[in-house]
């Protein structure tokens, strides 16, 4: 089978990557020459906390791009939808720890509370001041200790990333990542699946006239199969099913991500969130403060979209809209921005 992608080895695909970029962008990341860890290209003062994130690749920006000033110093890189490992992790955590302590941030999936636990677990042992917490804000699993990690896990690093740049504490920056969680909630749609550039072959079966509605980022079953609707029906649905959940009232202020999954094109994002924009504010009633319209989890080359919703107060306000300098998100301070 010929694999028809900008690859080179398929067995490299992750590590030349992370080498494309460091030398794009050498002035935000640097990337450990021994294992597939990104850094922030300079080392926060040993007085603020120190934030860790990564997961399986494959879902880019995320978690490279969210490396940087105003948000993480460190993201490990594991292989394609595959959790990295403990010794790497470690190796990160060792990297950037400072004496005010190190935040971990990893989606709540079988593969990662496995391997990122053991190793904040050692890190605990060395004297390191370290915690974590499992995002799980995948509205579409109804038990709310098994939900994924999807599109609010971005929010967090956001969030906890300007709030560390402030100054906060570690016991506050845990409040304030627990904060996003509990007030954010994320659906997704899938109209193809994902191709394994390992293999060339797609992650599940999709018939060309059904969507999957509740699709994990990894490719996970949803809550159902369903016939094409058009995107205004289909960001109806979505929302819906999120407003419920988060018991939102007519004049909450909120945060709205609309993005793709991979391979949607822009045309059609840009609808996604037309749509999903007039139906929260003319039907539902409430008030977008921030939007976020791109890429910003997917799903290698999936079409589909997602649509993440974070309620938001004064707090929450000015750390999602504060300076950020990553690969994938920057905010410029308010005094540069005409």
């Amino acid at each position: 089978m010929v694999i028809k992608k900008l690859i080179n080895e398929p067995d490299r695909v992750v590590r030349d990557m992370l080498e494309g970029m460091e030398l794009a962008f050498p002035e935000i990341i640097r990337l450990d020459p021994q294992w597939n860890n990104v850094y922030r290209r300079y080392k926060k003062p040993s007085y603020k906390v120190a934030l860790l994130s990564g997961g399986g690749s494959g879902h880019e920006p995320a978690f490279a791009g969210y490396v940087g000033y105003g948000m993480l110093d460190a993201v490990c890189a594991g292989h394609v939808y595959t959790a990295p490992t403990v010794p790497q992790i470690y190796t990160a955590i060792k990297e950037i720890a400072t004496d005010a302590g190190v935040w971990v941030f990893f989606g709540n999936y079988t593969g990662d509370l496995m391997n990122f636990v053991p190793a904040v677990e050692m890190a605990r042992r060395e004297g390191i001041k370290i915690d974590y917490i499992a995002v799980n804000d995948d509205v579409a699993i109804p038990v709310k200790e098994k939900r994924r990690g999807t599109t609010i896990h971005i929010l967090v690093h956001k969030i906890a990333g300007a709030a560390a740049e402030e100054g906060y504490s570690f016991e506050e920056i845990g409040r304030v990542a627990r904060k996003v969680i509990e007030n954010g909630r994320d659906i997704g749609v899938a109209l193809t699946p994902s191709t394994m550039p390992t293999t060339g072959k797609p992650t599940f079966e999709l018939p060309e006239d059904e969507i999957e509605f509740g699709i994990g980022v990894h490719g996970e079953p949803g809550i159902k199969r369903m016939k094409i609707v058009p995107s205004k029906e289909l960001a109806k649905l979505m929302i819906d099913k999120i407003v419920e959940d988060l018991k939102l009232r007519k004049g909450d202020e909120i945060a709205l991500i609309v993005q793709g999954t991979g391979g949607t094109p822009y045309m059609e994002k840009f609808i996604f969130y037309r749509d999903a924009r007039k139906y929260v504010e003319e039907v539902l009633g409430l008030k977008v403060y921030v939007s976020w319209v791109g890429e910003f989890i997917t799903s290698l080359d999936m079409q589909g979209g997602r649509i993440a919703i974070l309620k938001l107060d004064d707090e929450l306000k000015r750390l999602l809209v504060a300076p950020a300098l990553t690969i994938a998100i920057r905010i410029p301070p308010p005094n540069v921005i005409s």
